[in-house]
């Protein structure tokens, strides 16, 4: 059999094409974040001042935007901050709505991996479907479903479970149902992409070794979607971290994330240091440990592939 080999220089535009992507959407606006981050507007609408001093050759970087992130003054506590709090807060919800997710989405994945190969194209085609609305009236339905006046709550009262409105709208609840409802998707796409490929040989030989369904499930299936349910993770959890929209929308004034804390300060107090500054932190906070985790699971991996 023939193997198609592509040519040097083909193989280089290949190679360099999603690096120039990456070079131009993410590593250029992120030094321009960067960049805003260390000026000193000093009271100036103009972000874009000059960092360098050419009379003294030296740069001036306003350190003070990336401090008063950790600390509110100088005889402040380390850490006690409005900003901590707002990020803490972000990694908390993002990851409830990770594991909402996750939890949800395993079964639907499965269940749609395990049907015959010609319903698969329509379940596929349904959990895609809400990327066909818009994503702020998809917001805007939950303010209807969960309201006062709402559907949830006329249906309690209908059935006489309640005699007036529950709370539902502007609370935590609100809030996690509509993440979880928005990135549900994102985690169920990858699970099933791993979960299509497993060899059902392997859980029909655990059944023939007498292992119980359960059993052969969390033994053979899970670990084998380890990479699905990581794929699936990450790409709820790290948009969920800088979400805006749905905790605007859906969400209380104590539930105040990250992302909002960001446009206030850019659109409403026009501190545009110190938002880029939260928005590289939050970066970081983001980029650091995966690099990290990667870094060890790539060195596994290889390992494992030269033994």
């Amino acid at each position: 059999m023939t193997q198609l080999s592509i040519p040097i220089p083909g193989r280089r535009f290949v190679i360099a094409v999603p690096y120039a992507w990456l070079v131009l959407f993410f590593l250029l606006p992120f030094l321009i974040l960067l960049y805003i981050s260390f000026v000193d507007m000093a009271g100036d609408i103009h972000p874009f001042k000059p960092i360098w001093d050419s009379s003294t050759g030296l740069l001036k970087l306003k350190y003070e935007n990336y401090g008063s992130i950790f600390r509110s003054s100088e005889d402040g506590l380390l850490f006690q901050t409005i900003y901590i709090e707002a990020y803490l807060r972000s990694i908390w919800y993002a990851l409830c709505t990770a594991v909402l997710c996750l939890v949800i989405g395993y079964p639907f994945a499965y269940f749609i991996a395990r049907s015959s190969p010609s319903a698969r194209p329509a379940l596929l085609m349904m959990v895609m479907l809400p990327f066909w609305t818009s994503f702020l009236l998809r917001v805007y339905a939950w303010k209807g479903i969960l309201a006062d006046q709402g559907v949830v709550n006329q249906m309690l009262m209908f059935v006489g479970l309640t005699s007036e409105p529950i709370q539902m709208l502007y609370t935590n609840v609100s809030m996690l149902v509509g993440m979880t409802y928005v990135y549900l998707p994102f985690m169920v796409l990858p699970l099933y992409a791993n979960l299509v490929k497993l060899d059902v040989r392997l859980l029909e030989a655990a059944y023939d070794l007498g292992t119980t369904p359960f059993k052969a499930f969390w033994l053979v299936t899970v670990p084998l979607s380890k990479a699905g349910i990581v794929a699936g993770f990450m790409l709820v959890f790290i948009p969920a971290v800088g979400e805006f929209v749905i905790p605007s929308l859906l969400g209380g004034p104590e539930n105040i994330m990250i992302g909002r804390v960001v446009w206030d300060e850019m659109f409403t107090s026009n501190n545009w240091p110190r938002a880029t500054a939260l928005a590289v932190v939050m970066i970081a906070l983001i980029i650091v440990p995966l690099a990290v985790y990667y870094h060890y699971t790539g060195d596994d991996q290889d390992a494992s592939g030269k033994a």
